[in-house]
Order: C-alpha cells, then sequence, then structure tokens
C-alpha cells in the first residue's frame, strides 16, 4: 500500500461518498487508488466548479465535501469555492497535489507554496510529508472541517510521497458530544426575554446547522415572538407561520427594517455576523441582544449581547421556554409588518409585464417548487429578489452564498443538491454574468445524470453592480456585455433549451423544464427597472413607533 492508498482508505472510514476534481499529473496516484473505491470521482470541467459542488455537498449534508486538484492553476483554481466554504461555514476538505519534496528548494515548475497560500481561506491545512501521519491528518482535517462553526481544510499531497509504501490504518472516528449552556446565562436570558415588550427572534444559518428549525418554531410559538431569518436561515421558521417576518440582510431598508427600528430586545439565534452586519439593524449599538449559539459572540461594536448563551441550540431554545414568561404581555409590534410584507409579496402575483419583472419571475417559482424542492441561488442582482422574495418552509430548500458571495456557484452547485437529494426538484438560478462563468459544468451535470433546471435572469449586464453605481452616481459604467444564443448553447450539449417571449409562458415552460431528464436551461428576460424603483421605495420608508 502507499500513502495515496491510505489516504482513500481514511476517505471511506469518515465516509465520503463523492470526490469532485480534476484530474493531473501531480494526483495521478490518488486518482488511481480511487479507481478501487467504493467512493465516486466525479470529473468537473473545471476546479472552481468542483469546489462549489463540494461546497454546497457540506452545507446540505453537514459531512464534509471533498474536492481535488492537482498543483499551481489547479489548485488556484480552487481557491474560490474554497473560500466561500469557510466564509459560509461549509465543511470541505480540499485536498491538492504537489511536487515531489526533493523540488521544493528550488525553481520548479508550477510549484506554488500551497499550505502557505491556502492558509488564509481555511480553519486549518498541512502538508503530508511522513506517509505514516497520513491517518491522523486526515482524521483532523474532517474534524476540524465538521465542528462548529463548520469550514474549510485542506491537504498538500507531495507526488513522492503519495507512491511511498507506508503501512497503517484510519483512524476511529470520535463522536463529538453536544455542549449545553450554562444554568445562569439560561436564567439570565429567560429573563430579558420575559422583560421584553417587543422582542424580535433575528435566525440565522446556525440553527439550521444544528437542527434547531422545530425548537425555534415552538419557541415563537410559544412566546409569541415574531421571527426575522437572514438570507442563510430561510426555512429556520416556515415561512407561512404567522410569526415569519421573512428575510432581513438587504444593503437597504425594508418592512422587517422598521422591526428592528421599534424592538427592545433582540433574540439572536444561530445567527454569524458575516451573514448580515450588525451594523446595519443596530448602527448605535444600543438595541440589548440575547445571543444564542453554539460559539460565543464575535466582538463587534454594534453587537454586545446582554448574555451568551452558548451551547446546543435546541436544548437551549428550550430550557429558555422552559423558563420564560410572557403571559402579560401584549403582542410585539413587529407582528403588525407582517400584512405589509405579504402585500408587498403578493401584489405582483397577477402582473403580465414583459420582460418579466424579478418579483413576478420569483413569485411563480415558488408556486411550482414544492416545500422540499431546492433552489440554488447565484450572486447578481437575481441574488437581492431572491433573498427577499423566494420563502421556503424547510430548511436548505434555498441556498445563497452570502458570506464570500461568489459569482458562478449555482450551476455546480446544483449538481451537488442533486446528488444528495435526487428525488427533489433542483433549480439553479442565475444571472446571464454568472451563468457564464460555470455553465461548463452543465456538461458534468449530463454525464453525471444529475437533471435540474437552470433559470437564467438575462438583462444583458452586471445588473447587481448597475444596480450599485445607479444608486451612488445616478450612471452606470462598463457593466454591459454580449450573450450566446442560450437556447441553441443549451441543444449543443444535448440538453434542452428553453426561451420565455411572454410572462404567461414562465409557468408551463418551467414545469415541463423540470419533467425532463436532461439539464433544462431557461433564459428568461428579467425587468432590473424595479432595482431603483424598490431603491426609490426604501427611501422613502418611515416607520410608525
Amino acid at each position: 500500500m502507499n500513502t495515496a492508498e491510505l489516504l482513500v482508505k481514511c476517505l471511506e472510514n469518515e465516509g465520503v461518498k463523492y470526490v469532485f476534481g480534476l484530474p493531473g499529473e501531480e494526483n495521478m496516484q490518488v486518482l488511481e487508488a480511487l479507481r478501487g473505491s467504493p467512493i465516486q470521482f466525479v470529473t468537473t470541467r473545471h476546479e472552481q466548479g468542483a469546489a462549489f459542488m463540494a461546497d454546497v455537498y457540506g452545507r446540505l449534508t453537514g459531512k464534509a465535501g471533498v474536492c481535488l486538484s492537482t498543483l499551481g492553476p489547479g489548485a488556484t483554481n480552487l481557491m474560490t469555492g474554497v473560500a466561500d466554504a469557510n466564509l459560509d461555514g461549509a465543511p470541505l476538505v480540499a485536498i491538492t497535489g504537489q511536487v515531489g519534496t526533493d523540488r521544493m528548494h528550488i525553481e520548479s515548475h508550477q510549484y506554488l507554496d500551497l499550505v502557505a497560500m491556502f492558509a488564509p481561506v481555511t480553519k486549518w491545512n498541512s502538508q503530508i510529508v511522513r506517509p505514516s501521519n497520513t491517518p491522523e491528518i486526515v482524521r483532523k482535517a474532517f474534524k476540524r472541517a465538521q465542528q462548529e462553526k463548520p469550514g474549510a481544510v485542506h491537504i498538500d499531497l507531495p507526488e513522492n510521497i503519495a507512491e511511498m509504501p507506508v503501512q497503517g490504518d484510519p483512524l476511529k472516528c470520535d463522536r463529538q458530544d453536544k455542549i449545553y449552556a450554562s444554568y445562569k446565562s439560561l436564567n439570565e436570558a429567560a429573563a430579558a426575554i420575559s422583560r421584553a415588550n417587543n422582542p424580535l427572534i433575528l435566525v440565522g444559518n446556525g440553527a439550521i446547522r444544528d437542527d434547531a428549525s422545530d425548537a425555534l418554531t415552538e419557541f415563537a410559538t410559544r412566546l409569541n415572538i415574531p421571527v426575522a431569518n437572514t438570507f442563510m436561515g430561510k426555512g429556520a421558521i416556515p415561512y407561512t407561520h404567522p410569526l415569519a417576518l421573512w428575510t432581513v440582510g438587504l444593503q437597504q431598508r425594508d418592512y422587517i427594517s422598521c422591526g428592528f427600528d421599534n424592538t427592545d430586545l433582540v433574540i439572536a439565534v444561530g445567527y454569524d455576523l458575516i451573514e448580515y452586519s450588525p451594523k446595519k439593524w443596530n448602527p448605535k449599538g444600543e438595541i440589548p441582544i440575547v445571543h444564542i449559539g453554539t460559539d460565543s459572540a464575535e466582538i463587534d461594536s454594534s453587537y454586545i449581547p446582554l448574555v451568551e448563551v452558548v451551547g446546543n441550540i435546541t436544548d437551549s431554545l428550550n430550557e429558555i421556554l422552559r423558563r420564560s414568561d410572557r403571559a402579560s404581555k401584549t403582542t410585539p409590534h413587529a407582528l403588525s409588518l407582517r400584512d405589509d410584507i405579504r402585500q408587498d409579496y403578493e401584489q405582483h402575483a397577477n402582473d403580465n409585464e414583459f420582460p418579466l419583472k424579478p418579483q413576478k419571475l420569483i413569485y411563480d417559482l415558488r408556486q411550482v417548487m414544492g416545500p422540499d424542492d431546492v433552489v440554488i441561488s447565484d450572486v447578481g442582482a437575481h441574488k437581492m429578489w431572491i433573498a427577499r422574495h423566494y420563502h421556503c418552509e424547510r430548511p436548505n430548500t434555498c441556498l445563497i452564498s452570502n458570506g464570500f458571495a461568489a459569482m458562478g456557484i449555482a450551476i455546480p452547485g446544483a449538481i451537488a443538491a442533486k446528488l444528495v437529494h435526487p428525488d427533489r426538484k433542483v433549480v439553479a438560478a442565475t444571472g446571464d454574468g454568472g451563468f457564464m462563468m460555470n455553465c461548463q459544468e452543465l456538461e458534468t451535470a449530463l454525464r453525471t445524470k444529475t437533471p435540474f433546471v437552470t433559470i437564467i435572469f438575462n438583462d444583458g449586464g452586471y445588473g447587481l453592480i448597475e444596480w450599485k453605481q445607479e444608486a451612488q452616481y445616478g450612471r452606470a459604467s462598463f457593466i454591459e456585455f454580449g450573450n450566446p444564443d442560450f437556447v441553441k448553447f443549451a441543444e449543443s450539449m444535448g440538453l434542452k433549451g428553453y426561451r420565455v417571449t411572454s410572462t404567461e409562458e414562465f409557468v408551463p415552460i418551467l414545469k415541463e423544464a423540470l419533467n425532463q431528464d436532461v439539464p433544462a436551461v431557461i433564459d428568461c428576460p428579467v425587468d432590473y427597472r424595479e432595482n431603483a424603483r424598490f431603491s426609490a421605495k426604501s427611501g422613502e420608508l418611515s416607520c410608525p413607533m
């Protein structure tokens, strides 16, 4: 047995089902070892796509997704997806090939110090320089990747080390027991919640990672406290719940901003500051905060909790609920916002103007998709509308790159989502800019038999940047580009291609596309004049006390 074979045995021991990546000279030993393994190697068309697939796989399963590249440009191509996983709290293990240790001291073809390069975008990384250390390095990599807060780790394997003979076995995977909050913090949190007249729950992705959605819904219901979620906290409470105030996190004011203006206590549950800066909702640092999470609060002048409840989130919520008394309290002010929020959402339900308004497109998408179906949003102007208007009944049914906000994630992410949930409908929602960054992975989707639908919000430019430029300078610059014929592009790859030519066509086309047994692409013109209209409306928003 050589080191590469021992590495693969260790991956099997960790329960790895897929490795996403590209073949190269310096990772050939690992690829050869994978030939005799039950692990499926998914050959991608670009290393960035491989990293995004591992990223989304990790986020959906809670188990580290694995991506593999060769050295040099292969490794640098991985970095965007690795960084995205690290900032968004998705467990990921990146493995790179490397030149032999006998070449590292001299100027060498394609050599980079990958351990140094990956250090800023990972929780931990290491190079295997002694074959016998492989089991320890792999076990530590997966343990660190999957511990709260999850993130990315990196293993670098020089080619001469990979082929060295070695004896050894994978290490036993240790169970990580739950950590429980102190009685003191639980009592202090319950007292603060019982005193508050206008409390508001802000729930983030940590509650979803900790599988605390049911406990959160019970907590909010019993105490009659309205709930707003971050982009990554969608589905933590069903959007149909009467206490759900839907999504906060736009860079502009929205109805939910009024809830933060008038609250006297924010209960932050599984909230990570990177999801939505507290300076946006607590600029003066004056709103009292109860922090409930698996980790202690990050330091920020706008986020200084009265009390930190650190431990298993489900248990913390249940224990605080038992200790709280809000029987004499009136309905919190924020709940009065729900009618305005819902009316705003539904006003475009019967809008037949064309090109489609983004609100209408997303409204119709929500009507077609089932409660367990999955939408993967790319980054761009459409992301802001999806964040605002695509509401979720279940956790992990709308995934948005938020911490790193990386364009190009939707199509690779949809492949991973379909591998994890083959029986669910999956949609990749992307702008025409993001589509062209990783559209080559549609061939990977066809080859791996992972059919999903890609909806292209087509506006012929970088719409989000145009939105920002118009708001700041009153004009846009350098944001326009040309596009191929997306229908012919899809058909040339053996996919199904559709073009929406009227608003009434969208729903029938989407339903047909979702029933195909090959990936499908829908080219949908979108009217982003709504961006400026929303900005103007948010600027005029006033909040009655």
